[in-house]
């Protein structure tokens, strides 16, 4: 009698362990899709990302030419001989370049010190064309100016949280998380963080990707030093809970306790 009372309840026992795994584990597929509300379409946005202004400790290339190439020479010796900063893979990668001081100023060969801070590239690439004019130190320069230090960090629910380099100094939202090996099964991409300093100030914006507002949105496209952080979904912060690792090793005292039993009262 005993024992036809206790099987039932061990089957119910280990049926209901098996219904609960089986819920937990599910995913709403409509929150692991990229973009679910968009259609076949031709969408307006501003192609024209805003030019950041330099800023202290910004790593500048500056390369100047001339019809004259030893005269040029002397203007492409930066002022520093070694910059380490990361790359888009975990190897260090060694780089020269111009280091704006917390002051904001550049060491430039010939012409000393030169208050860079708060410039574009443009008008710092016309100020030193026109300095270097009025100078007579070079006939119809050519400079030309990129950040060394461009890049993004992309860290949370993504196959490979990393810092980006951005060579073309150009990079979408989309771009940095496919180069960060995509988000997870458990990431939630209707709240991606993005951090972004501004005059100043630490902007933070949050981003659904499940929506096609993200491809005309002022955020699409990073700028330097952007972070992005990818939120778990409950299903991760459940698998990692205490009571879900603790939730087999009960399933499994109860169903001993019930065996034990049922051996007893043989």
């Amino acid at each position: 009698m005993v024992l036809a009372q206790i099987k039932p309840r061990l089957i119910i026992l280990l049926l209901s362990a098996s219904l609960f795994t089986f819920c937990s584990s599910c995913v709403n597929t409509k929150k692991a899709i990229y973009f679910n509300n968009i259609q076949d379409a031709e969408l307006v946005v501003d192609d024209v990302p805003l030019e950041p202004l330099i800023r202290p400790n910004d790593l500048l290339n500056i390369t100047v030419s001339s019809l004259n190439p030893e005269a040029s020479e002397v203007f492409n010796k930066p002022s520093i001989s070694q910059a380490t900063y990361a790359g888009i893979t975990p190897t260090t990668t060694q780089s020269t370049g111009y280091l704006v001081s917390q002051e904001g100023f550049i060491q430039f060969p010939i012409l000393g010190n030169i208050k860079v801070e708060g410039l574009t590239k443009k008008a710092l690439k016309d100020q030193l064309t026109k300095t270097l004019l009025d100078r007579k130190l070079l006939v119809d320069p050519v400079v030309d100016i990129r950040y060394l230090n461009f890049r993004v960090a992309v860290m949370g629910e993504v196959a490979h949280p990393t810092v980006v380099t951005v060579p073309s100094e150009k990079i979408s939202l989309l771009e940095a998380l496919a180069l960060a090996g995509d988000l997870t099964i458990y990431a939630r991409r209707d709240n991606v963080m993005l951090i972004r300093e501004n005059n100043g100030k630490r902007i933070i914006k949050r981003i659904d990707l499940n929506s096609s507002s993200i491809l005309t949105s002022p955020y699409y496209y990073l700028r330097s030093n952007d972070i992005v952080y990818v939120e778990p979904n409950k299903s991760r912060v459940a698998s990692t809970g205490r009571a879900t690792q603790w939730l087999p090793v009960v399933f499994s005292v109860l169903s001993f306790g019930i065996i034990a039993v049922d051996r007893i009262n043989r």
